[in-house]
């Protein structure tokens, strides 16, 4: 790679960690080329050059969230044996990184999906699919659990892959805005009792 292209590719990344900073503290409608041109340092149409339209834009601040987060929640799980084992390193990254990024920065899926839940187009079906992606990774997982015999026979996936949604969703509202310390703790307990719950059924 030669200097002006990565130059060039840094430029462009720097433009949309800025626009999902924006996204982070006002949410994706909030995003424009001037608030990120602002941030970088660059004219407006030096952004549009490098990242395109306000709607590329956002749309390439979802797929570079969906990116970070299963760079870090998923991909190192992968690691561990298929069933049990991963889905618990899955949760406990997902729990890991809800306490030391989102609680300061926010959720893309979470936020995004308030904020667009009432909208049509193509920010919110990119959005969807990202988060539908990410949910059938789960519900994979809790597949591979019942086929290891870590999780008996009739557990029904897509409950279980539901309530550990909800589990991370009530966990961000809580470190976030309750600024509760014990949140974790107590979802960490929570995640524990929910499977065995389901071992013991």
């Amino acid at each position: 790679m030669d200097a002006k292209t990565q130059k060039a590719e840094l430029t462009r990344a720097a433009i949309i960690g800025a626009a999902l900073d924006v996204a982070a503290a006002d949410g994706l409608e909030s995003i424009t080329l001037q608030a990120v041109a602002d941030r970088v340092g660059l004219s407006k149409s030096g952004v549009f050059s490098r990242a395109g339209s306000r709607e590329a834009l956002q749309k390439a601040v979802i797929e570079e969230y969906g990116r970070s987060f299963l760079a870090q929640v998923f991909v190192p799980a992968m690691q561990q044996p298929k069933g049990l084992p991963r889905l618990n390193e899955i949760v406990r990254r997902w729990i890991a990184r809800t306490r030391d990024v989102e609680a300061f920065t926010g959720c893309i899926y979470i936020a995004g999906a308030f904020e667009l839940d009432d909208r049509t187009g193509e920010l919110r079906d990119l959005l969807h699919t990202e988060i539908t992606r990410w949910r059938a990774a789960l519900r994979r997982t809790v597949l591979q659990a019942i086929e290891a015999g870590h999780l008996p026979a009739g557990t029904p996936a897509d409950q279980l892959v539901a309530e550990i949604y909800s589990m991370l969703m009530g966990l961000l509202h809580d470190v976030r805005f309750l600024r509760d310390p014990q949140a974790v703790h107590r979802t960490e307990a929570s995640w524990a009792r929910l499977v065995k719950s389901y071992q013991t059924a």
